[in-house]
């Protein structure tokens, strides 16, 4: 049954450290429903897998990336029983792998073992005892509490999971908050348990759970029944969507209602969603799954409301049709060619998604039926136009047309959709433009146009009062009915930011009307963008200068900058947590050593550097470090630092005649990882990088430091004294 833990334990053997070093490569798949060959073969390929849909090169290919290798292979939620599709994946793996090699296999079917001949090999999950139930429910709801202090209760409300460790876990994580015997007795004495179709036996688990929640985070839930199983929710671009239905409203009016943001934590802690990618700087999770039980049991909570319809199944599954009940219709694997819908009433619809589709055009007359429609998601197809009709559906909240490669325009009439809030045209690789009249779109959030080919934005986008986001903005030139950077200053920009600086072209007086000071901005990155040699030009230097931030800039990065000093402001940027210079930079000095907040600094390719001077740390010279009142703490919350391809690097100095002990001066006190890679010429470490908490050192492709850190020799011995449990890594891993 789902949620009796077969992926979970699957997991716990495929990152055991004994299974990781007995196998020469592991891969892991999400099969699901439908299983498609071709998708499970390049997942097991990885990063190299060919752009080819062609079965039989795929497989080759696949056979290549195994060949002469011991590999675990896991394949999770099977649920196809069909011989033959299983065959085709079957023998190149057989044949191209080494002998000793494993394919675990998850599923809820018998069937699917009896098809692999498998069942010899095949664990049976039963039950969990009642002792472990609680076990989990109590390390759920009791995470900060007395675990006596409702024991009794709990281990009648644990007999109710029958031994689902699902059940265990959900109905622990609803308890968290709940104070009162009350509120236990509730529980226990639900009669939800009692309900006896199959469908509400395998989701009584969620029930409770999701009684407890608001209306406004119910609705918010069974929304997520639009998307198909296994599908990778990102976390903003969810909320964007919870927005255009009206569920949630946005961060700047926290007064009206519910965010977002509160909503997906919610369901985050609730464990409705999991499997997380959190964001490497902020730790905050930007991409979720939903397990398989939870998602269906969503869609049977909106089976009147979301249908889900893959191309054919119309004409062979009778009872899916779409009545005038239908609110949210997806559609998958519709083949190339128009996207035609004649045979349904559309009228109703407030959301039209497609997925695993390859939609050339739309047809005219479907999108006059949308006049009720909020949210078009319509991305990743080969969509070439989209027709002047869209204009007439005025209720659109959300378009949704990236990696349309072969999307070259827009029509003018979207302009008129006075409703809009986002639109995303990430990676239109024709796009080139954006329609002159983008000024109309009052209500317009937020605009996204990364991997587009669009060179200039519209001037009209300076009106747009209500943007909070412009993901990538392309500044210089010198069209002047062209977006300028100075028109930013109307815009209320937030999140992050990306200036493309044609260096050449760009003005210091318009940059410094951008006033990007008053900008809400978390992460900000500047890209120079050299073209041809302008006298009358402002120097790369004064352009930076002018591009002063908000004080409570938190992250920053800086492509291409040509300039022989930092900019003046750098100092001041005292919340700064994550700063990246990268590529091109003359500069010799970077006095970065009292950002009081910096955690993570990377260099990378900043060819003029062939000395690290204790500038870096923020002295003005040796002596400046004797004398000190108060105390003086150099990169007092630095974790991470990073340095890459810094090709004619050679001297890192360190401070002479300091001392960990005898000096007023602390330098990385919480350095717990150092990389130098790629840095060919760097010479040897200064000592007081052997007097930090450092646990990681990572040199690979820097060949005298290899040499000089090698295992048993002197230099080895003097960091395992002061660190002896530091990990070197000589080598690529």
């Amino acid at each position: 049954m789902g949620g009796m833990g077969k992926t979970t334990l699957t997991q716990l053997a495929y990152n055991d450290d004994r299974v990781k070093s007995h196998f020469d490569m592991r891969q892991w798949v999400c099969v699901s429903d439908p299983y498609d060959e071709i998708k499970i073969a390049k997942a097991i390929i990885g990063k190299d897998a060919p752009s080819s849909n062609e079965l039989d090169e795929v497989l080759q290919c696949m056979s290549k990336s195994i060949q002469g290798k011991r590999f675990l292979l896991v394949l999770d939620d099977v649920w196809t029983d069909d011989p033959k599709k299983w065959e085709q994946l079957k023998v190149p793996l057989i044949q191209s792998g080494a002998k000793g090699s494993r394919i675990l296999v998850t599923t809820r079917k018998l069937e699917v073992a009896n098809m692999m001949r498998a069942t010899r090999n095949m664990i049976n999950l039963g039950e969990l005892s009642d002792e472990y139930c609680l076990s989990i429910f109590n390390h759920m709801a009791f995470s900060d509490r007395d675990v006596h202090e409702f024991g009794d209760i709990s281990k009648e409300i644990v007999k109710k999971c029958k031994g689902l460790p699902l059940a265990a876990k959900t109905l622990g994580s609803l308890m968290q908050n709940k104070r009162t015997m009350r509120e236990w007795k509730e529980l226990l004495n639900s009669k939800i348990w009692d309900l006896e179709k199959v469908e509400q036996e395998v989701f009584q688990p969620l029930f409770l759970s999701y009684y407890d929640l608001s209306p406004t985070i119910k609705s918010c839930l069974l929304y997520c029944a639009t998307f198909p199983k296994d599908y990778e929710f990102k976390r903003d671009d969810l909320i964007k969507l919870w927005m255009a239905q009206d569920y949630v409203i946005s961060k700047g009016n926290k007064s009206k209602g519910t965010t977002g943001d509160a909503v997906f934590d919610n369901l985050v802690a609730r464990s409705f969603f999991q499997n997380f990618d959190e964001d490497r700087k902020t730790g905050r999770i930007t991409s979720c799954k939903m397990h398989d039980i939870v998602h269906d049991f969503v869609q049977f909570l909106t089976k009147n409301e979301c249908l889900i319809i893959d191309h054919g199944e119309e004409t062979t599954n009778k009872s899916k049709v779409l009545d005038d009940k239908v609110r949210h219709l997806t559609l998958r694997y519709v083949p190339e060619g128009p996207l035609v819908i004649s045979s349904y009433n559309c009228k109703k619809l407030r959301t039209l998604a497609t997925f695993d589709s390859g939609i050339t055009t739309i047809d005219p007359n479907l999108i006059l039926q949308l006049k009720c429609l909020r949210t078009l998601n319509l991305s990743d197809n080969s969509i070439k136009e989209l027709p002047e009709e869209i204009g007439e559906l005025i209720h659109l909240r959300y378009i949704d047309l990236s990696y349309n490669d072969d999307l070259e325009k827009l029509p003018d009439t979207i302009c008129g959709l006075y409703n809009l809030s986002t639109l995303c045209l990430r990676f239109c690789s024709k796009l080139k433009k954006l329609p002159e009249n983008m000024g109309n779109l009052i209500s317009l959030k937020h605009l996204y146009v990364t991997g587009c080919r669009v060179l200039e934005l519209p001037k009209g986008i300076r009106r747009l009062t209500s943007l909070q986001t412009l993901d990538v903005c392309r500044c210089g030139g010198d069209n002047d009915e062209a977006f300028q950077i100075g028109d930013m200053r109307k815009l209320n920009l937030e999140g992050s930011l990306r200036i493309q600086l044609v260096g050449d072209a760009t003005d210091k007086s318009e940059v410094e009307k951008a006033q990007l000071s008053d900008k809400k901005l978390f992460h900000l990155t500047f890209v120079f963008q050299r073209q041809t040699n302008n006298s009358s030009s402002s120097s790369s230097v004064e352009i930076l200068n002018a591009l002063r931030p908000s004080p409570d800039l938190e992250s920053l990065d800086i492509w291409d900058y040509n300039g022989t000093t930092w900019p003046n402001w750098m100092q001041s940027l005292h919340n700064l947590r994550f700063l990246n210079l990268s590529y091109g930079t003359q500069c010799e000095v970077w006095p970065l050593g009292k950002l009081e907040y910096l955690e993570r600094l990377t260099l990378y390719w900043t060819y003029g550097v062939r000395k690290v001077g204790v500038e870096f740390l923020g002295l003005e010279d040796q002596t400046s470090f004797r004398i000190r009142s108060p105390p003086l703490i150099l990169f007092p919350k630095l974790k991470q630092l990073e340095f890459f391809y810094m090709s004619y690097w050679e001297e890192w100095e360190g401070v002479e005649e300091w001392t960990k002990e005898d000096s007023e001066i602390t330098i990385m006190p919480c350095l717990s990882e150092l990389t130098i890679e790629n840095c060919a010429l760097l010479k040897a470490l200064p000592d007081f990088v052997f007097k930090t908490p450092l646990q990681t050192l990572r040199i690979p492709g820097s060949e005298r430091l290899v040499e000089r850190y090698q295992e048993g020799n002197g230099e080895w011995a003097k960091i395992s004294a002061t660190n002896p449990n530091i990990r070197i890594i000589r080598g690529w891993s």
